[in-house]
């Protein structure tokens, strides 16, 4: 176990100084913590119990020598000169980058941090977008030159003067306790950050990792990191970015079928470093997130049905990267099976159904692995979603989607098919898919019995087309095309001539009545398709596995 050699020594900074020090790269944040994840609100309530006088609790710091780099600190960007004393923040890094970006002009561009302080009732808010010579911008209030010159500008509100320099007091004079930290080694500090975090306001799993595991210091700039591995998979793929905690469960996945085991002690067998599982986890995510968009017909993350199956992907593809073409075909019926059951035999639980599933899959064998899979998912009648309720941000709902994408949806006005990459572009940092998931008809014209329904939903390829003008789009057909070229583009969004025509006389309701069917037969066709119910094909292929590990085992 890692200690200190000496105790810390207690220090107290005022705002003023510690700004300063962040602003000179005086403070460096280590590679190992987490990133900013404070909201505008919690930045606001920081000032708010400033200039109360409320204690806004204590930092640990810990002074170690820097070299010269490139510091990012929440908007700010600025260099930084090696020093033999900087100080790394342990604990209090939301409070720091808070306060550096809040109070310095160029923080103002991120909205976190643009606050104003309002004369007229003594809070502070959002900065407004025209000046307004009652609500003044903290780093203007911060800045006693600053403010007296804002006071000269608008000599009307001269009455508030003393109000406003006893702001700019309290904020610059507000004394800030820290222990500072002068010798320790990284294992000691990083032990310290992992057990401050697991008191109050909890870290995600994979940022404990993170801390845990970060590397050294020197090498931050050239080590794989569970972010970075997210940040190449987009590149090369265009699948959007696959979440920290995700990435990491596809990391232990492959060491081992139990993702939810202590993360503590990962490496201490010392049969595999750290930088060698990033990286064979980054291999086999990478052929996960290949074969979901190839063979499985999921274009994006934010259309996978459920994030699970990435990890069991993952671990399969670690042990059996290459199990031929039969092989893909029974994966991707386990893929679909499982993703119409979802986690719910699993009594509901997405942890549950991960380690039910990464538990079969077994190093030796592509077939046990295969069948053992297979078997999880057969366990319960399938239950096929409705086209009556679709929601991005539902496993039943991105199914929907996945069928509707597997008809290749074509632009209305230019009846190219949407590519894959155009795709991704319209979702662009979203959360969800909806940025490309419009609504055909406005929902609030329709009736509350069809205002969920699939039927009012389509593919998109450009955010550039209004709300409003969808049903337009399908009941207009361009004259640069031709009628089988545009009843084929009505096709590809699950739409015919007959039913444009509807739309187009204003027969909304029928409209979604008749679209709701066909896109309810197109779910129930893409899905016994890709679950192999249509031919019940899973079993022979299984089979042929078999005797193809047989023939090898005899030769």
């Amino acid at each position: 176990m890692s200690s200190l050699k000496e105790k810390p020594t207690a220090a107290t900074f005022d705002v003023e100084a510690l700004v300063a020090a962040a602003w000179n790269g005086e403070i460096r944040v280590p590679h190992f913590q987490r990133g900013f994840r404070w909201a505008r609100e919690d930045v606001r309530r920081l000032f708010d119990s400033i200039v109360k006088g409320y204690p806004v609790g204590s930092l640990l710091l810990w002074e170690r020598p820097a070299a010269q780099q490139q510091v990012t600190l929440g908007a700010l960007h600025f260099d930084a000169p090696a020093t033999d004393a900087a100080q790394w923040v342990v604990d209090g890094q939301q409070r720091i980058t808070a306060l550096a970006n809040a109070l310095h002009p160029s923080g103002q561009s991120d909205q976190k941090f643009a606050l104003s302080y309002n004369l007229k009732n003594g809070k502070f808010i959002s900065s407004p977008p025209t000046a307004d010579p009652m609500v003044i911008p903290l780093p203007i209030v911060f800045d006693l030159q600053q403010i007296l010159k804002w006071f000269a500008r608008y000599p009307e509100i001269a009455e508030h003067l003393d109000d406003a320099t006893s702001v700019t007091k309290r904020l610059r004079q507000f004394p800030i306790p820290a222990y500072v930290v002068k010798q320790g080694s990284p294992d000691a500090l990083q032990e310290i950050f992992d057990r401050m975090n697991n008191y109050g306001k909890r870290l995600k799993r994979a940022e404990v990792f993170s801390a845990l595991y970060a590397g050294e210091e020197s090498k931050q700039d050239e080590t794989l990191t569970i972010e970075r591995i997210g940040q190449g998979i987009n590149i090369e793929r265009q699948f959007g970015t696959i979440d920290d905690d995700t990435i990491l469960r596809a990391i232990l996945a492959r060491r081992g079928p139990d993702v939810t085991r202590d993360i503590h002690h990962e490496f201490d067998d010392g049969k595999e470093g750290r930088d060698a599982a990033f990286k064979a986890g980054e291999e086999a995510l990478l052929q996960a997130v290949k074969f979901v968009q190839e063979k499985a017909g999921v274009p994006h993350f934010h259309l996978l049905p459920y994030r699970f199956l990435l990890v069991v992907l993952t671990r399969f593809f670690a042990h059996h990267p290459d199990p031929g073409p039969g092989g893909l075909e029974v994966l991707r019926s386990w893929f679909w099976r499982a993703a119409v059951v979802g986690p719910y035999i699993f009594r509901g639980s997405a942890t549950g159904a991960m380690k039910a599933q990464t538990y079969k899959i077994l190093p030796h064998s592509t077939e046990e692995s295969l069948r053992g899979l297979i078997d999880v998912v057969e366990r319960s009648e399938h239950a096929m979603p409705n086209a009556a309720r679709l929601r991005t941000n539902e496993g039943a709902g991105k199914i929907i989607l996945c069928s509707l994408w597997a008809l290749g949806p074509r632009d209305f006005l230019t009846g190219d098919t949407i590519e894959q990459p155009r795709l991704a572009r319209v979702i662009g940092e979203s959360n969800t898919a909806a940025p490309a998931i419009s609504y055909i008809v406005n929902p609030r014209n329709v009736g509350s019995s069809q205002r969920l329904s699939a039927s009012n939903r389509l593919i998109l390829s450009s955010t550039k087309h209004p709300a409003n003008e969808v049903d337009s789009l399908i009941s207009n057909q361009p004259i640069h095309l031709n009628d089988v070229e545009w009843e084929s583009v009505l096709a590809s969004h699950a739409v015919s001539r007959g039913m444009a025509q509807l739309l187009a006389s204003g027969k909304v309701v029928e409209f979604l009545r008749h679209r709701e069917q066909i896109v309810q037969q197109n779910l129930q066709d893409f899905l016994s398709e890709m679950c192999g119910w249509k031919f019940d094909s899973v079993e022979p292929l299984l089979d042929q596995l078999s005797a193809e590990a047989e023939s090898e085992m005899e030769s």
